[in-house]
């Protein structure tokens, strides 16, 4: 037996239990992977990226993710706008209800957060943060509200802006509440989405705020994404729909944060 076979075997037979353990336990890290086989994170990154190439796993910050429980395709704004309507609307009113007079509030961008602009009081008192061009066009409506806008560069595919010149203007700011929108939320993995500059700033807006407020319908539970923003022990409070699992709805459940049902 030559060396170079039997490094291809090696290889095969690590990339085969790298195999089952995402399958097994949905997630892996490279740091630990390379613990467990002796062998250099570099090496992991290339057994990870061709499982990656086969369909196996989709890679994530650190590690690898398995393809059956990662929500890759990201729908595009015009569908966002036409789905789950209804609950949004109702999610909205409720976020908005918990705004008062002085606060100083962040609207991540989403349709979830275009609803709660709609709803906000239109109080002189209220100061709104936003990086959303139409959460920016539904505040607009109101002629009391102090509004600051996030710029940076336009991602035209949630009409949203990002980058280190969104990022930059959070560095001074220290804001009430955050009101944080959701593309996956998972127990385990956390709260997630597809956009990485999206997490960056997400987690960028995390903290500047004292109470951090995730507002999602119930189409994302259960669901996870490529990049994770933070788990779900940091935040203060979820809004969601009635069609929520048992497990956010139930008071036992003592997830760590307060349920409000729309």
């Amino acid at each position: 037996m030559t060396t170079a076979t039997k490094v291809t075997r090696d290889t095969s037979e690590r990339r085969r239990q790298i195999t089952h353990m995402i399958k097994s336990r949905g997630s892996v890290q490279v740091a630990s992977l390379s613990d467990v086989f002796g062998v250099s994170m570099q090496t992991i990154r290339k057994d990870l990226h061709f499982l990656e190439m086969h369909g196996v796993a989709a890679r994530a910050y650190g590690g690898a993710i398995a393809a059956e429980v990662v929500n890759i395709t990201e729908a595009p704004i015009e569908a966002k706008r036409v789905t789950h309507t209804e609950e949004k609307e109702r999610i909205g009113r409720l976020a908005a209800a918990l705004v008062q007079p002085g606060d100083s509030i962040m609207l991540d961008s989403g349709t979830t957060a275009m609803q709660i602009a709609r709803f906000l009081p239109d109080d002189d008192g209220i100061t709104v943060v936003t990086n959303d061009f139409d959460v920016l066009g539904a505040l607009s409506q109101k002629r009391n509200l102090k509004i600051v806008m996030l710029g940076g560069e336009l991602r035209r595919k949630n009409m949203a802006f990002y980058g280190a010149q969104t990022l930059a203007a959070l560095d001074d700011l220290l804001l009430d509440k955050l009101f944080l929108g959701v593309d996956g939320f998972d127990v385990a993995r956390g709260i997630t989405t597809h956009y990485e500059p999206e997490a960056q700033l997400n987690r960028k807006m995390v903290e500047t705020a004292r109470r951090i407020i995730a507002v999602t319908d119930s189409s994302k539970f259960g669901k996870v994404c490529l990049h994770r923003i933070i788990d779900i022990s940091e935040i203060d409070d979820l809004i969601t729909d009635s069609d929520a699992p048992d497990y956010i709805r139930q008071p036992e459940a003592n997830l760590g944060f307060r349920v409000h049902i729309a």
